[in-house]
């Protein structure tokens, strides 16, 4: 097998798959795990579930506060207290696309401050934040 040189990507390839059920909704199966993701009622859902945005969003912030917790369990920190809330504005024109995030993440009162920066290094490091960071190709199929 040839080295990997600096302009290789080594890949691990996974999968999920997305079928419809009532309305609007749609049930994401990701191995034995099940998500469901709807419209609100406005936009003809039943807003059974979040949305694909919201989900995404989460995506992020759920990968942050992982990064985090890992950070401070890592070092010997608890955890309680650890939250991330995410806010994000969508694009008024088009395409449809979310045009920010913003993140806030509530460090547990035993964190010295003189960590906070590390911990946010650390958490701005997840996979979610850097494929943002690096965006993957897309390729689309129709069978």
């Amino acid at each position: 097998m040839a080295p990997l040189d600096s302009h290789t990507i080594s890949t691990v390839t996974t999968g999920l798959r997305v079928e419809p059920r009532s309305g609007e909704a749609y049930e994401i199966a990701v191995g034995v795990h099940r998500i469901l993701v709807d419209q609100p009622t406005d936009a003809g859902g039943g807003d059974l579930a979040p949305t694909p945005t919201e989900l995404f969003v989460a995506s992020l912030a759920s990968c942050f506060a992982f990064y985090a917790g890992r950070y401070l369990t890592r070092h010997g920190y608890s955890r309680e207290g650890l939250a991330v809330e995410a806010q994000f504005d969508l694009a008024t024109d088009r395409p449809a696309r979310v045009t920010a995030v913003r993140l806030t993440l509530h460090v547990p009162a035993g964190l010295p401050r003189e960590r906070w920066a590390a911990l946010q290094a650390v958490a701005s490091h997840c996979t979610v934040h850097n494929t943002l960071a690096q965006p993957p190709h897309v390729d689309i199929t129709l069978r």
